[in-house]
C-alpha cells in the first residue's frame, strides 16, 4: 500500500492534561492512545502517551484531482498538536505516487484543512485551559512516504523535492545520505523536509519516530523564539528601569528579576520534558532511526542555541542581583552615615542648650 502523510505541527506554548482533553474530546471524536506495536513496550518509553483523535475523512482537490483522505490529531502533554492528514493511493506506480506529491508540493490545498481542524481544537481547549492560544502561523510540516517495495517507489531526491532535474551525484549523495535498513526489504531515506518508508510490513512504528523527532526539534525552536522576545523584553525593560530614579530603578529591577526567574523556571521545566519526551532503550534499529531523524533536523542546533539563551537569562539574573545588592549596601552605608550626621548634630544641640 502506497501512502503519504503531510503533518503540520503547532505548539501551545503550556503542558496540557491529557486525562481531561481525552475526556472532552471523546464527546465528539474516536480517541485512543498513541502506541509502539512491533517491539516490547520497555522498548521505547514515553512517560505520557499522546491523545489520539481520529477526525474523519475530507476531501481534497489538487493537480485537476479529487481524493480521499483521512486526517487524525496527536497531542502530547507538552503542548505539541500534529495534525495528520493521509493520502491512501492503495496499489500505485512510481509515477502515480510522484505525481501526487507534486500536487501537493506547497500544501496550499491543504491550508485550509489544517487551519479548520487547528480553530475546533483550539475551541474544545479554550474551555478547559485559561488563556489558551495557538499561534496558527508557527508551525512545522513534514511528508512521509511509505510503499511496500523498493520498485513502488520513484527517485527518492525527485520526490523529496518535487522536482525532476538530472540532480548531480553530489547533490544526490548529500540528499541520500541517511539510509537505513532492518532487512534486505525494507529500508528508511530520511530527509530535512521528509522520508521515505519502504517496507513489505506495517511501518507505523518508524513514522511515529520520525514524527516524534519532529515534534521534539520543533518545541526547541519553539521555546527558541520565545526565549529571544523574552530576552529583548528583558533589555527594553533594563533599559526603561535605567532611566528612573536609583530608588524606583532598584524597584523596578528587583520586578524585572522576580518574572525573569520565573521564565528561567519554568523554561528549564519545560525543556527538560522535551528533551525526555521518548526513551528508545533496547531496540538498536529503532533507536538508530531516531537518532539519525534528530541529527538530520538538526536538533543539536536548535537545543544548543537554547541552552545559550537560557545561560544568558542566568547571567543577566546574576547581574541584576548584584546590582540590587550593591545599590542596596550604598543605600544602608547612606542610612548609616545619616544616623552618625543626626547623633553628632543632637549631641552639639545638647551641648549648646
Amino acid at each position: 500500500m502506497t501512502t503519504i502523510r503531510f503533518y503540520r505541527i503547532y505548539d501551545a506554548g503550556m503542558a496540557v492534561n491529557l486525562d481531561e482533553l481525552e475526556e472532552a474530546f471523546a464527546e465528539k471524536y474516536i480517541t485512543s492512545r498513541a502506541r509502539f506495536r512491533r517491539i516490547h513496550p520497555k522498548s521505547i518509553v514515553m512517560d505520557k502517551p499522546p491523545l489520539v483523535l481520529n477526525m474523519g475523512q475530507i476531501t481534497v482537490e489538487a493537480g485537476g484531482k479529487t481524493y480521499e483522505m483521512s486526517m487524525s490529531v496527536k497531542i502530547l502533554d507538552i503542548g505539541v498538536i500534529s495534525i495528520c492528514i493521509i493520502c491512501d493511493l492503495g496499489e500505485s506506480s512510481p509515477a502515480v505516487l510522484y505525481e501526487t506529491a507534486l500536487s501537493f508540493g506547497d500544501k496550499d490545498c491543504l491550508s485550509d484543512h489544517f487551519y479548520t481542524t487547528l480553530k475546533t481544537l483550539d475551541e474544545i481547549f479554550s474551555i478547559y485551559i485559561r488563556d489558551f492560544v495557538i499561534e496558527e502561523d508557527f508551525y512545522e510540516d513534514y511528508t512521509i512516504y511509505t510503499v511496500e517495495k523498493e520498485t513502488d517507489a520513484p527517485d527518492p531526491v525527485s520526490l523529496f523535492l518535487c522536482d525532476g532535474t538530472d540532480f548531480s551525484d553530489q547533490f544526490r549523495d548529500e540528499t541520500l545520505r541517511n539510509v537505513l535498513s532492518y532487512s534486505r526489504n525494507d529500508k528508511v531515506i530520511i530527509s530535512w523536509d521528509g522520508a521515505l518508508i519502504i517496507s513489505p510490513e506495517s511501518p507505523d512504528d518508524i513514522i511515529d519516530l520520525i514524527e516524534y523527532a519532529n515534534v521534539q526539534v520543533f518545541e526547541f525552536r519553539y521555546y527558541d523564539r520565545e526565549l529571544t522576545n523574552r530576552i529583548e523584553n528583558m533589555y527594553d525593560d533594563i533599559e526603561d528601569a535605567d532611566r528612573m530614579y536609583w530608588f524606583w530603578r532598584m524597584y523596578r529591577y528587583h520586578g524585572i528579576m522576580v518574572v525573569t526567574m520565573e521564565i528561567y523556571a519554568d523554561l528549564y521545566e519545560i525543556i527538560e520534558r522535551v528533551n525526555n519526551l521518548i526513551k528508545v532503550t533496547e531496540d538498536v534499529y529503532y533507536a538508530r532511526v531516531y537518532e539519525t531523524a534528530l541529527k538530520e533536523f538538526r536538533i543539536g542546533q536548535w537545543s544548543g542555541s537554547v541552552t545559550r539563551k537560557i545561560d544568558v537569562l542566568r547571567e543577566n539574573y546574576s547581574m541584576l542581583s548584584d546590582e540590587v545588592r550593591i545599590q542596596h549596601s550604598y543605600f544602608l552605608e547612606w542610612i548609616v552615615i545619616l544616623l552618625i550626621g543626626f547623633e553628632f548634630l543632637f549631641a552639639v544641640w545638647q551641648y549648646f542648650i
